[in-house]
């Protein structure tokens, strides 16, 4: 069973992802379309989800205490992303952030596009059970956060993964599916 502090953690750290992609709320620009190689748009999905819950399972044992436990994490992203992540979880780790609660994907749907040359997901991530607290146990937790994230996951093709998907960035969305 993973101890409580890591799942927390791992909440920490999508929560970290959701906020830095949805700075303004507004829904990203949809990135240039590339193919994908998969042989169709079911295909093109399960890749897609198996590669947006492993990211989320990889969250879900990260220990903000112990730096090793973010390389999972990192695995699953590209780009700025990557990048974003490990910024946001090398500062959590520095400035003894603490985390409590877990995040839990409500909807995982193809978003309206052709999945079959470009992958991008809806999600509705329920972040209301995360709690994170800075040393002094001052919480760092907005209160106008909504407590469920509408994103938009957008993955690229890359060989190297297993799902030979990658996710490159995670942002606000706009329409439909709704999360409410």
């Amino acid at each position: 069973m993973m101890p409580r502090r890591a799942v927390a953690a791992a909440a920490a750290a999508l929560l970290i992802t959701t906020a830095l992609g949805l700075a303004g709320c507004a829904p990203e620009p949809e990135p240039t379309p590339t193919p994908t190689g998969f042989a169709s748009e079911a295909e093109a999905f399960a890749a897609a989800e198996e590669t947006y819950r492993a990211y989320v399972e990889a969250l879900n044992q990260v220990d903000l205490s112990d730096p090793d436990t973010f390389e999972p994490v990192f695995a699953w992203t590209t780009g700025e992303l990557n990048a974003n992540d490990r910024e946001g979880l090398s500062s959590y780790h520095a400035s003894g952030v603490e985390v409590s609660g877990t995040s839990t994907i409500e909807l995982l749907e193809p978003n309206d596009t052709d999945l079959v040359s470009f992958t991008d997901l809806a999600v509705c991530l329920d972040v209301s059970a995360i709690a994170l607290q800075d040393p002094d146990g001052n919480s760092l937790v907005s209160p106008d956060r909504s407590p469920i994230q509408t994103l938009l996951v957008y993955l690229v093709p890359d060989s190297e993964s297993p799902t030979e998907l990658l996710i490159a960035s995670i942002g606000g969305r706009a329409g439909a599916p709704s999360c409410s």
